[in-house]
C-alpha cells in the first residue's frame, strides 16, 4: 500500500465539538495517529446532538460526533485531576501536533497552554481554534457555530427580502474554519522540517467565516452598497432560483447567466406565448419584472420531475441542479461513483457511512477505516502499548477517576 502523506505524524487531539475535531480527522485520514482526549466529566457537545441510532439518545449512538472523529483512538480522561498530569506530560512528549478548541484560558488553567507545552516538547506544533480568537475585547463571549452566523453578518442577509434576519441551516463556520487551520498546520510542519522549531497557530472562526464575505464588505466600504436579504435571486442574473416540480416537496435550481441563456431556456420550455414579451428579452427587462418571471417559470417546472428538468437544462448548456434530500444524496451516482462515502460498522450504531475528504490526492489517497471511538474506547492500547504505562498504573487511575471505562460512562443525554 502507497505510504499516506502524513504517516508517522502524530497528535494529540484536545478538540470538542465541530470545527477543531476535523482537523483531527483530516490528519488521520491521511495517515496520522490521532488520539483523541475526551474528559469523561464532561463528554463532547456533539455526542449529545441528533440524529442518534435508532432515534435513542446515548453518548455513544451520536451519528453527528461520529462524523468528526473517524481514524482516530479516543481515550478519557479527566483533565481536572491533579494525577492526570502525567498522562498529559507523556502525551505532548509524544505528539508532533496539539490541537484544542476550547475558550481562552481553558488550556491554561489545566496546565496545557502552548507555553507549558513547549516546555515538555520544544518541537511541538500547537493550534487553537475557538469563537473569536484568544485576544479582543470580545474574546470571552461564549457560543457556537449559529452565533458567528448571526456575529459575521451571515443572518443579516439571508432570508425574504420581507422577511427578519434568518439563522442559515447550519454553523456555518465549523464548516469553513478546519481548512483554515489544516493549511496553517501544514506549513508549520513544513517550516519545522527546515528549521526544527514549533509554531502556535490561533485561529478566530469568526474570521474565518467573514473572509467568506469579502466581496461584500469590500463593496460596502467602497460603494457603500448594503448587502440586504433577497432570497434566492442574485443582483445580476435573472431568473435564478428555486422552483417547484413534480411530486411531494420536489424542485430544482436554475441560474440564467446571460441573455443567450435566455433564449436557451426559451427554447427548451418551447418558446411558449409569454416568452415572446419584449420586457423579458433583456436582464434588465427580467429583473424589473422577477416575481412574474419566476411565477411563470415554476408554472412549466412544475409538471416535470427535477431530474427531468435538470436533463434539459443542462442539456442546453444551462446551469441547474436538483436540490436534492439526504437520501438522494446517499443515493447520488456521482458521488457513488467517486466513493465519496465509506461504510464503517461502529461498535454501537453498526454500519454507518461516513464522508471522505472533498479532494483526492494521486499518490497518496486517504483511508477510511475505523469509526469514531467509544467513550473510552481505546483506554488499553493507548495508556499501555503509546504511553507506556504498566497494568497497575492503569488500575490506579481506575479506581481514583482519573480514566474510565465505556461501561462508566452516562448511558442517556437531554436532548432539548
Amino acid at each position: 500500500m502507497t505510504k499516506q502523506i502524513f504517516e508517522g505524524l502524530r497528535v494529540a487531539d484536545f478538540c470538542w465539538a465541530a470545527a477543531g475535531p476535523q482537523v483531527g480527522r483530516e490528519l488521520a485520514e491521511h495517515g496520522a495517529t490521532v488520539i483523541r482526549v475526551e474528559s469523561h466529566r464532561r463528554l463532547d457537545i456533539l455526542r449529545s446532538s441528533p440524529p442518534f441510532k435508532d432515534s435513542i439518545p446515548t453518548f455513544n449512538r451520536s451519528a453527528f460526533f461520529t462524523q468528526y472523529n473517524a481514524n482516530k483512538y479516543g481515550i478519557s480522561l479527566d483533565l481536572g485531576n491533579p494525577r492526570a498530569r502525567e498522562v498529559t506530560r507523556r502525551l505532548i512528549s509524544w505528539a508532533d501536533i496539539v490541537g484544542e478548541s476550547m475558550g481562552p484560558g481553558a488550556m491554561a488553567k489545566l496546565g496545557l497552554d502552548y507555553e507549558s507545552c513547549r516546555k515538555i516538547n520544544p518541537q511541538i506544533i500547537y493550534f487553537s481554534t475557538c469563537m473569536l480568537g484568544q485576544y479582543g475585547p470580545h474574546r470571552d463571549f461564549r457560543g457556537v457555530g449559529t452565533h458567528v452566523n448571526a456575529l459575521g453578518g451571515f443572518c443579516a442577509v439571508t432570508g425574504w427580502p420581507d422577511s427578519e434576519p434568518t439563522q442559515i441551516f447550519t454553523a456555518y463556520s465549523d464548516y469553513i474554519s478546519p481548512w483554515y487551520t489544516l493549511i496553517a498546520v501544514m506549513g508549520a510542519l513544513l517550516r519545522r522540517r527546515k528549521t526544527g522549531v514549533g509554531m502556535y497557530m490561533e485561529q478566530s472562526q469568526l474570521e474565518a467565516a467573514v473572509s467568506f464575505l469579502g466581496p461584500h464588505v469590500l463593496d460596502y466600504a467602497v460603494n457603500h452598497n448594503l448587502l440586504n436579504r433577497r432570497g434566492n435571486r442574485d443582483r445580476y442574473m435573472s431568473p435564478h432560483g428555486v422552483y417547484p416540480c413534480r411530486g411531494s416537496d420536489r424542485w430544482v435550481a436554475l441560474a440564467v447567466t446571460s441573455d443567450e441563456d435566455w433564449q436557451r431556456l426559451c427554447h427548451v420550455m418551447g418558446n411558449p406565448e409569454w416568452t415572446k414579451d419584449p420586457r423579458y428579452d433583456s436582464v434588465v427587462g427580467r429583473k424589473e419584472n422577477e416575481d412574474e418571471v419566476d411565477r411563470l417559470i415554476g408554472d412549466w417546472t412544475k409538471d416535470f420531475l427535477p431530474e427531468q428538468v435538470l436533463a434539459m437544462l443542462q442539456g442546453a448548456g444551462i446551469a441547474a441542479g436538483v436540490v436534492q434530500t439526504g437520501d438522494d444524496l446517499l443515493g447520488d451516482p456521482q458521488l457513488k461513483h467517486r466513493e465519496h462515502y465509506h461504510a464503517l460498522n461502529h461498535p454501537v450504531i453498526g454500519s454507518h457511512s461516513y464522508h471522505a475528504p472533498a479532494y483526492r490526492l494521486s499518490q497518496t489517497p486517504c483511508v477510511i477505516d475505523k469509526p469514531a471511538p467509544c467513550v473510552g474506547e481505546h483506554n488499553q492500547y493507548v495508556y499501555k502499548d503509546i504511553l507506556g504505562f504498566s497494568d497497575d498504573e492503569i488500575a490506579d487511575m481506575l479506581v481514583n477517576g482519573v480514566i474510565t471505562t465505556d461501561a462508566d460512562a452516562p448511558t442517556t443525554v437531554t436532548v432539548s
